[in-house]
């Protein structure tokens, strides 16, 4: 760890609002003595579109590429559906891609993305069926059911807003995934994602979600703030943030 704390550095689109607020949120309200700072690099997005996410990930070497400029400990490349609109399992070479990027700029990254943290995080949790919460036009929502899928994992429901401006997706309250949750058909699931989208706010209801439903809440973000944390060999245990980070795992 550097004098300054462990650097966090999160690969982003340009118009996410919501990853440098819930990330930092959810690692500062720890108990444990480790500090964090936190540096970003954009890629351009503003519509969720498959055209504007592939543009978006051809640009992602260049955010770690400047990341490990700045010696960050870990970088978390927050944005999960652009990843998974790749293709089935693309997480796994996306990652690696970004890692060797930044062996090669002689400052090795262990490297993961919001993708691959949500595809851990349901692993972690011995999840085999769930139901989810997304932000997007329901092609995309497919997109993400069927990737989630590849991994044996069946979606038994699913609620899309069909939001497509992703400034716009930020701006949602996440005090209404509480009313949404109450939609969703969780007979028989293991887990709730209660929101598979990094950019749409939900850090303030994880836990009350849980707690309601009764069954596990895990987000895009907690799981990549499980991740980052796993990364940097640290405790998993962060209040108030769905069993994922309840520190058992």
């Amino acid at each position: 760890m550097k004098k300054d704390g462990f650097r966090v550095g999160l690969i982003v689109p340009s118009s996410n609002t919501t990853m440098e607020t819930e990330i930092p949120k959810m690692l500062n309200s720890r108990l444990g003595p480790e500090k964090f700072t936190f540096h970003s690099s954009r890629m351009r997005m503003k519509q969720v579109t498959k055209e504007e996410l592939k543009k978006m990930d051809d640009d992602s070497v260049r955010c770690a590429l400047e990341l490990s400029d700045a010696e960050c400990d870990v970088l978390a490349y927050a944005c999960l559906v652009a990843v998974m609109s790749q293709g089935n399992k693309h997480h796994f070479s996306c990652e690696t891609r970004l890692s060797n990027a930044t062996e090669d700029n002689n400052f090795p990254t262990p490297v993961l993305s919001s993708a691959g943290a949500l595809i851990e995080g349901l692993k972690v949790l011995d999840a085999k069926k769930v139901s989810l919460v997304t932000p997007y036009m329901k092609p995309l929502t497919k997109t993400v059911i069927d990737y989630i899928e590849s991994f044996g994992v069946e979606v038994i429901d699913s609620i899309s807003l069909e939001v497509a401006d992703n400034l716009e997706v930020g701006r949602l309250n996440p005090k209404n995934l509480i009313e949404l949750s109450k939609q969703l058909n969780i007979k028989g699931a293991d887990v709730l994602i209660l929101s598979a989208c990094v950019q749409m706010p939900s850090q303030p209801v994880i836990q009350k979600v849980q707690d309601q439903l009764g069954i596990p809440v895990i987000t895009a973000a907690s799981a990549t703030v499980y991740q980052i944390l796993k990364n940097l060999n640290l405790n998993t245990t962060v209040p108030d943030a769905g069993e994922l980070l309840s520190g058992k795992y």
